[in-house]
């Protein structure tokens, strides 16, 4: 199942290698004066090589968080519970409240 998205990367890989290699190697030719980049292959390369790392990636995080394998800022967010209710105070004398009704 892996096999695929890693050979699509591989492949992105060699081609994005390819263009720039062949772009070094135009400025070294003497005959070419004016060497151009291979932006079509380079950018296809990119494309394929960000999906294939995505999908391999992905892939691993998911299977990770389904065995409970992540950190916990990765962690699906629990809510707290319900703070219990407080019971009303009785009047002591020594609350702040009572120190100001002087």
């Amino acid at each position: 199942m892996l096999v695929i998205p890693g050979i699509a990367a591989a492949y992105g890989f060699l081609l994005m290698k390819d263009a720039v290699y062949d772009y070094f190697a135009k400025i070294g030719d003497i005959n070419n004066s004016s060497p151009d980049f291979a932006w079509g292959m380079f950018i296809g390369g990119a494309i394929l090589f960000l999906i294939g790392i995505g999908f391999i990636g992905g892939w691993i995080f998911f299977r990770d968080r389904k065995h409970n394998y992540l950190s916990s800022r990765f962690r699906p967010k629990v809510p707290r519970p319900p703070r219990p209710q407080r019971t009303p105070q009785t009047n002591d004398g020594n609350s702040p409240q009572d120190a100001n009704s002087d």
